[in-house]
């Protein structure tokens, strides 16, 4: 894939403004699926890696200990629409907020037809990234301070970051169960579509600490969501949204990762797949294993004209197949209700 990465930091006399960065990219036929869209998952690496190249000049932007910002979360994010082999995507980074120990960045992805010139909005992306050092991985280093044109800008961006922090303990604490296989399953059910991907980490997958980049782990929870909403509804599919991606733990170079997935609640035209991470430290005896990262993905069916299609409903059977059936309707109709403006689900 073709990558010109363009970096422009403007620095103030004792911090650092607002920085900003470019990146554009050629989409190729291994970028798509077999209906020419190209994967959510590819996307979503090519966003990680605006957001990661950003945050980690900015934490080495002053004199200090070198690091590596290491992405901790990735908020809510839609795919507004579909983007096709040849269109060429343009990725734009800016860091939006800084605390003591994390860096929010903001990265919109504009797709064109160079053969038309048009161009649409095809993501809009918030991630939170923290600086490791390079000596010690374990130790997270200060995040140099950004100056904000307005004062509102910094009160926002603590709000939003005490809030992600609270989600993000909420959510690793739910996060104990795993996905058990089924023999002879119905279709329709929870057993009949999910799936599960062994991935190697090997050192291309790895990040200068040797650890996985966040993007690699991203675009893996994507093809196997995808895999699972194939399988349900058996048509061309593709990625609708990504709920808020919490990235617990880091994956070690030479770790087993086991990502697998499972449909959660279908509405009429929309499929809900929760993906677990484990990571499984085999050459380290002294580790068990343990969950790295875990998101929800919304899947959409299509025609072979590019038109929406209703999809299966979803027959939970177990009882926490049906609780987790109820707790994903929630989350449905609360995004439905705030697109439609409204802060609540109207009876």
């Amino acid at each position: 894939m073709l990558l010109l990465f363009i970096m422009t930091l403007r620095k103030g006399l004792h911090s650092f403004r607002l920085a900003s960065a470019n990146s554009t990219w050629i989409m190729r036929p291994d970028d798509a699926n077999v209906a020419g869209n190209v994967h959510g998952g590819t996307i979503l690496k090519m966003i990680e890696e605006a957001g990661a190249i950003i945050s980690t000049r900015h934490c080495n932007s002053q004199n200090g200990e070198r690091c590596v910002a290491a992405l901790a979360r990735v908020e809510r994010t839609d795919f507004l629409s579909p983007m096709c082999i040849g269109e060429v995507a343009h990725v734009s980074a800016e860091i939006t907020y800084t605390s003591k120990h994390s860096v929010e960045v903001q990265v919109n992805v504009m797709s064109e037809n160079i053969l038309t010139g048009t161009k649409k909005l095809t993501n809009k992306a918030t991630l939170w990234y923290v600086p490791l050092s390079l000596k010690n991985v374990d130790k997270v280093l200060e995040v140099p301070p950004v100056v904000y044109s307005r004062h509102e800008q910094e009160e926002e961006g603590r709000k939003r970051y005490e809030a992600q922090k609270l989600e993000r303990m909420e959510t690793k604490w739910r996060n104990g169960d795993i996905v058990q296989p089924v023999l002879n399953p119905e279709p329709n059910t929870v057993s009949y579509s999910q799936s599960s991907l062994i991935h190697l980490v090997g050192p291309s997958d790895c990040t200068l600490h040797g650890f996985v980049h966040g993007g690699v782990t991203m675009k893996l929870m994507d093809e196997v969501a995808g895999i699972v909403a194939a399988r349900h509804c058996k048509t061309n599919i593709v990625t609708a949204s990504v709920d808020a991606i919490n990235f617990h733990d880091k994956i070690r170079k030479g770790c087993v990762i086991t990502i697998s997935g499972r449909m959660t609640f279908t509405s009429n035209k929309s499929m809900e797949i929760e993906v677990l991470v484990d990571a499984d430290p085999v050459v380290d005896n002294s580790q068990k294993r343990y969950r790295a990262a875990s998101a929800f993905f919304t899947y959409v069916s299509l025609s072979q004209e590019g038109k929406s299609l209703p999809v299966p409903q979803l027959v939970p059977e177990t009882e926490d197949e049906k609780k987790r059936f109820e707790e994903g309707k929630g989350r449905y109709l609360q995004m439905k209700a705030k697109r439609q403006g409204r802060t609540e689900p109207q009876p």
